[in-house]
Parts: structure tokens; sequence; C-alpha cells
């Protein structure tokens, strides 16, 4: 809390352009490409990241397919996840977000933006309706991002299991699946203070719809659980 306070203070004469732009960029008939939007939202966010004194170290961008029509699978330690993610990965994505998050504000709009979608998790016909749109939009070229575990794992760095169902959208649309590994992405927000901080971003070799296509999705979750997990434990001390 303390440090988005910190960011709130350091960018408060920007919020109010950056509201605006976001807002605009957000509605059904806004003229700007996915990619403007998507890279306007970028520099905003490396903005925020460096004036609240959180560095982003990227490792493996060379794995992200050149073609997109991808969905990247982070592990969740917090809402500096997404800040970490749009800084690192020069590929535009929407984002699979839970309700309660797409509520609050800036994540409202920086979601509408992104042409990401909110979901109901109690609501079955809704994650239903969610598997078919984000299947649909990755066959036409779209990216994005889905957390694989439901919600947040509040044991730091150590990865909590990831459910099968959310591996659904992925082999419905033959896509390339993307694990990444975020490590010390809790520590900007869960920790006191404003201290210097870094946060690294994995992007693994993905797995290609001929590697997974015979698999169950709970295998399919399991298997880059475990890779995912892996390489955080070569990263910390």
């Amino acid at each position: 809390m303390d440090r988005i306070i910190f960011m709130v203070l350091r960018n408060i004469y920007r919020a109010p352009f950056w509201f605006y732009r976001v807002v605009k960029m957000g509605r059904e008939d806004a003229a700007c490409t996915e990619q403007e939007r998507y890279g306007y939202i970028r520099r905003m966010v490396e903005e925020i990241n460096r004036t609240g004194r959180v560095t982003i170290r990227v490792q493996g961008r060379e794995n992200l397919p050149e073609q997109d029509g991808f969905i990247l699978f982070p592990n969740h330690q917090g809402l500096f996840d997404a800040l970490a993610l749009i800084e690192a990965s020069p590929h535009p994505f929407g984002v699979v977000i839970k309700k309660e998050a797409a509520g609050i504000i800036l994540v409202k709009q920086v979601v509408r933006a992104l042409r990401g979608i909110a979901i109901d998790r109690e609501d079955m016909k809704d994650s239903v309706k969610m598997i078919r749109q984000v299947a649909e939009e990755v066959k036409a070229g779209r990216n994005y991002v889905i957390f694989a575990e439901g919600t947040r794992s509040r044991r730091g760095n150590e990865l909590l299991p990831f459910k099968g169902g959310t591996f659904k959208s992925a082999v419905k649309a033959r896509c390339p699946i993307v694990p990444v590994a975020l490590i010390d992405s809790y520590r900007p927000f869960d920790e006191r203070g404003i201290a210097r901080r870094e946060v690294q971003v994995h992007f693994l070799p993905p797995l290609y719809p001929d590697q997974y296509i015979d698999m169950k999705t709970n295998q399919i979750a399991d298997l880059v659980h475990d890779q995912i997990q892996e390489k955080i434990n070569q990263n910390i001390p």
C-alpha cells in the first residue's frame, strides 16, 4: 500500500491525462488499433514502474511466438503482476480477471482498453462464455493472459495448484501455451516501504498443439505449473 500511494503522488499531475486517454481508447468506437492502445498503456506502465522504484528484469522474450494468437499463463502473486507483464511483453494482450478486481478505478478502464474480460468465478455460464470468447479471439490472432491459479498465491514465490479448466480456451483454440514465471512480483505492493525492488519475468518455451493435444487439461496444468515452479526455484536464493 505504501508504494501504491507513492506511485499516485509521484504521478498525480499525469494521472488525469492518462485517465482521459485510457477511457477514450477503451470506447468501442475508438479509432486506434490494438497495437496503438497497448503501446500507449505500456509506456504509461513503464513510467509508473520507474517512478515507483520497481525494475522489471525480463528473460526469454525470444520464446514468445513471432505470430500472435497465443495465451500467456503466468503464476499469480498480486496486483503488480499486470504491471510487470505489460512492461515485459512487446506483444499486445487481453487479460481475463475476476469481476471484483475489474471494479477498481483505472484497472477497469485499462482492462476495457486492452479489450480484456471480467468474469464471475462463481457463475459457470460466465466461465463457459469466457472460454468460448477467448478461443475465438485467439484463433483470430489476439493474445491473452490467463492466471491459471484462479486467485493469487499468498506464499510468495511458491505456486498454488493450477486449475485445469483455465487451459480449455487454449485447447479449443489449438494455440501456443506460453508459461510465464513471475518472481518477487508480490513484493512491490505487499511489503511496507518504498525501497527499490526488482521483479523478474521469465517467458518459458511455449507448448505447441502437437505437444499437448493428447493431454487432458489437468495434465497440461500440472506440466505448466511444474515448469514455472522449477524456473522460480532456479532464480531465487
